[in-house]
């Protein structure tokens, strides 16, 4: 069973949606050169408590963070420590959760740090674009996998316009979320369309697609946690949370301005 909500749960989810934005963003200013990841996990547990929240990661099946802070070749997961510096060049994905009322709301975003080569910019925009596709197939009466099909399609126009085969990850995808942070369905990024469950209004969605500079395979580090890609390339990851409505797709980790 898909959790489906009332207008009023998605409003909750929406509020709970706009804190992982504002911390989102409290990460992106600091994150520069000579900052550590344990520097951005804490400024993102504070601005999360500040907001009368609570982090969504943070003892989630023993994950020790607030964030996870996936470096370059991390893909996922990434375990932010004082020891991870970041450096001119250096890409991060930071994934972000939190829980206001008993709803959550996650989002993810790719951030470059300092002057960062066309290719990794070019990798990070076409897994945005991916995730933005994917959105827009968001549609009441549609089925799951029309969202995968657009997420796959999107990464692979981006890739022939990049003249780049990028690596989909296909063994992470997409979730529903409420008021649980994973939640049925598991959402793939690869797949035909028409497929899956009919989406509602209520449901909603994360969706967040994962590409490589390199192949597709990944391995996971002894923490238990970290996921990198098994060639050494680098990764991107972008995501939000989404609610399914009459009018078609809302997205609740979206900035109060966007």
């Amino acid at each position: 069973m898909i959790e489906v909500k009332t207008p009023d749960e998605l409003q909750a989810m929406r509020a709970a949606g706009l804190v992982v934005a504002r911390t989102l963003a409290a990460v992106r200013a600091a994150a520069k050169p000579g900052v550590s990841t344990a520097e951005l996990d804490e400024l993102a547990e504070q601005t999360i408590r500040d907001a009368g929240a609570v982090p969504s990661f943070k003892g989630y099946h023993g994950f020790p963070a607030s964030i996870c802070a996936s470096v370059n070749e991390q893909i996922v997961h990434g375990i932010p420590a004082t020891t991870q510096v970041l450096a001119d060049g250096d890409i991060i994905s930071v994934d972000c959760g939190a829980i206001l009322d008993g709803w959550h709301g996650d989002s993810a975003v790719t951030l470059a740090i300092g002057k960062v080569s066309d290719a990794d910019l070019a990798l990070s925009a076409a897994t945005e674009a991916a995730m933005w596709a994917g959105i827009e197939a968001v549609s009441a009466g549609g089925r799951l996998t029309d969202i995968s099909y657009a997420v796959q399609s999107a990464a692979e126009r981006a890739g022939r316009d990049d003249g780049v085969e990028y690596g989909m990850i296909v063994e992470y995808g997409g979730h529903g979320i409420g008021r649980q942070m994973h939640m049925d369905p598991f959402l793939p990024n690869v797949g035909k369309p028409g497929k899956g469950p009919r989406l509602k209004p209520g449901m909603a969605l994360a969706i967040e697609p994962m590409l490589t500079g390199g192949g597709g395979e990944t391995r996971e580090l002894d923490d238990g946690w970290t996921v990198v890609t098994a060639d050494g390339s680098r990764a991107a990851h972008w995501e939000h949370t989404v609610a399914i409505t009459e009018d078609g797709p809302w997205v609740l980790t979206a900035a109060e301005d966007a």
